[in-house]
């Protein structure tokens, strides 16, 4: 995900500081790796040096003085570039949970054990993110960023069942190579 395309359309609603912007980044993408400020504060700079934001002004609200930032035209028209881009499906299809079987099998371990387990730690994220996304007040952000974590690990866990059916040659395979 980029922070940087992320910051310019939370700016997109309006001048805001960093902690406003990291506190919105939180709230929307609530299944995201929350933003570490100096990640926020460093993305903001970049923007401003890069002519995508500028400098709105200073408040100090009763506390620490804030500068907030505001997207420029440059900022606007590069947002939109990035929004009509298509994301590119991932150019590689190995993951570590396929390196960790292969691996297994080299160093003599159990893979279909390891599966199991894995299995099982995919099964308890996924009745976690159930929780979540039927929450009480859950918002829509929450629940479609669960249903899109949730498919992904339907779509690991069916790989899975594959592959343990098919462990038996995968070995036969990785021992005579």
């Amino acid at each position: 995900m980029s922070t940087r395309h992320i910051l310019l359309g939370l700016l997109a609603g309006g001048p805001s500081h960093g902690y406003d912007l990291k506190r919105r980044h939180d709230e929307r993408f609530p299944q995201a790796r929350p933003l570490a400020y100096g990640q926020v504060y460093t993305t903001l700079q970049r923007l401003v040096r890069d002519g995508l934001a500028e400098v709105d002004g200073t408040d100090a609200d009763g506390g620490p003085e804030r500068t907030k930032y505001r997207t420029t035209g440059d900022g606007e028209r590069e947002l939109a570039d990035w929004v009509r881009q298509i994301s590119a499906p991932a150019p590689h299809v190995v993951n570590e949970i396929f390196a960790k079987v292969v691996v297994a099998i080299l160093a003599g371990g159990d893979p279909a054990a390891y599966l199991l387990d894995q299995r099982a730690a995919h099964m308890a994220r996924m009745r976690e993110l159930t929780a979540v996304k039927t929450a009480p007040g859950s918002d829509l952000s929450t629940v479609l960023s669960a249903d899109y974590a949730l498919n992904h690990l339907d779509a690991d866990l069916r790989w899975m069942t594959t592959t343990v059916g098919r462990l038996t040659t995968l070995t036969a395979e990785v021992d005579t190579a």
